[in-house]
């Protein structure tokens, strides 16, 4: 069974257009979401605060932290901001390393080992020292898993916007790439997270077709469809097509 994460930062946007109101309330929805059976929280607290603020991440931690089987996930480039800062006030689950820049509206690719993998070792072995999970954002290049692996990362989260695009256009072919980075992943000792524009469309073929995915960080999408069927429903519908079945 796939675990699903929710990604709150769109909740976060919403509430920044009005801040003195607190209207919606992050911990009010992140403790809908994990009532509705989720299995973690996911924030990305950037550098210019557009959504989630450096202030929310030690109040979602605290929430989480009620629920014993749920996980706390920061998304992040540890280059940046106050990333790293964060991950050592309190110790999530699980940091997902992603490379992207202030000037990027979201994550839009993932990180080249060739370049960036010499620097990111030391931050993995400090966030490991932390207890914490590591994950490293990748394109789904077969090839990359091995340098993923021999940096020290535990898993890796499999970009799949392009997977997303495709698929909406009637194609299919794109998650054969995924397949193949999924494989070779487990075969490094990888474990295999996956996320960016999975909606309730394209999940179930996703999960069908790419063995071994741990977990899905979902956050645009699953609010939007929170729109029209409500939170905690919206939620129920992802966990089911996540453990196998059908919204």
């Amino acid at each position: 069974m796939t675990k699903l994460s929710v990604n709150i930062n769109k909740i976060a946007t919403l509430r920044n257009q009005r801040p003195q109101l607190n209207i919606p309330d992050l911990v009010r929805t992140a403790r809908i979401c994990l009532g509705a059976g989720v299995a973690g929280i996911t924030v990305h607290p950037r550098p210019d605060e557009r959504h989630i603020r450096g202030a929310d991440v030690p109040v979602i931690a605290k929430l989480v932290a009620e629920y014993p089987d749920a996980e706390f996930n920061i998304e992040g480039n540890p280059f940046e901001g106050e990333y790293m800062n964060h991950c050592r006030r309190v110790r999530p689950t699980q940091a997902t390393l992603v490379p992207d820049t202030i000037r990027q509206s979201t994550s839009d690719h993932g990180w080249d080992l060739a370049k960036d993998g010499a620097r990111l070792r030391p931050i993995i072995t400090e966030l490991r020292s932390l207890d914490c999970r590591v994950s490293l954002f990748m394109d789904p290049l077969p090839n990359a898993m091995r340098a993923a692996a021999d940096i020290g990362a535990h898993r890796i989260e499999l970009y799949t916007e392009p997977f997303a695009a495709a698929y909406a256009k009637g194609d299919r072919r794109s998650v054969d790439a995924y397949r193949e980075s999924a494989i070779r992943a487990a075969e490094t000792g990888l474990q295999i997270n996956a996320g960016h524009d999975l909606n309730l469309d394209n999940l179930g073929f996703f999960l069908a077709n790419v063995p071994g995915v741990e977990e899905v960080s979902i956050g645009h999408a699953l609010i939007a469809d929170a729109l029209e069927f409500g939170l905690a429903e919206t939620v129920r519908k992802y966990a089911r097509i996540c453990a196998g079945g059908s919204a």
